[in-house]
């Protein structure tokens, strides 16, 4: 494993644990934002599918369907904690947040090794 990809596996879990974190605590210890609750969502859950994606790049599908996992994993979980809920919307931004992040970090990757891969033309 690379360094650059020690790096992003290291934050792609660093982000599933605050993804945990967050959506566990009770709703008076959750850090408020001015961004709307789906945007928040969806940006964490996009920037967790990059990372997961670049961290361990073999099996895009199963970054996908394991991030997938995770988000409604972390919904149901909400269930049992005091003053949380448990939301389909927020299961579908999630899910397809860390799908557009998969995608984009696969597509960046293929582009990126594309251009090294390029020899000089004589």
């Amino acid at each position: 494993m690379s360094l650059i990809q020690r790096v992003f596996a290291t934050a792609a879990w660093f982000l599933a644990l605050l993804i945990i974190l967050l959506s566990l605590v009770p709703p008076s210890l959750r850090p408020v934002t001015d961004l709307p609750h789906n945007v928040e969502h969806f940006l964490i859950f996009l920037a967790t599918g990059v990372c997961f994606l670049i961290g361990y790049p073999r099996k895009p599908l199963g970054d996908a369907i394991g991030l997938a996992v995770f988000a409604g994993a972390v919904e149901l979980a909400q269930r049992w904690a005091p003053g949380r809920h448990a939301r389909l919307s927020d299961f579908m931004v999630d899910a397809l947040a860390a799908l557009i992040g998969v995608i984009i970090a696969w597509l960046g990757l293929r582009f990126a090794i594309n251009i090294f891969n390029r020899r000089p033309s004589s």
